[in-house]
């Protein structure tokens, strides 16, 4: 795997990176997409709390908190 492409929680604070992939079954997937998290979207890690504690990202004009296992499922290209 190409060193720049990882799941979301693997970035650091004020990374940026755009959604390559999505792993999970229809509902997380529909969920995500609710949520303005699809791939191809530019995402920023605007905090990240220590070890498993969730992530506030930005997309677009709009900032949102995932859990850790949630964005270990979403895989990301860092830009």
């Amino acid at each position: 795997m190409d060193d720049k492409i990882k799941p979301l929680a693997n970035l650091t604070r004020n990374q940026t990176a755009k959604i390559i992939e999505v792993y999970g079954g229809y509902g997380f997937r529909k969920r995500l997409q609710v949520l303005g998290l699809r791939e191809g979207q530019t995402v920023k890690v605007l905090s990240k709390q220590p070890l498993r504690g969730p992530l506030t990202i930005c997309v677009g004009n709009c900032q949102m908190t995932l859990g850790r296992g949630m964005a270990h499922k979403i895989i990301v290209e860092e830009l």
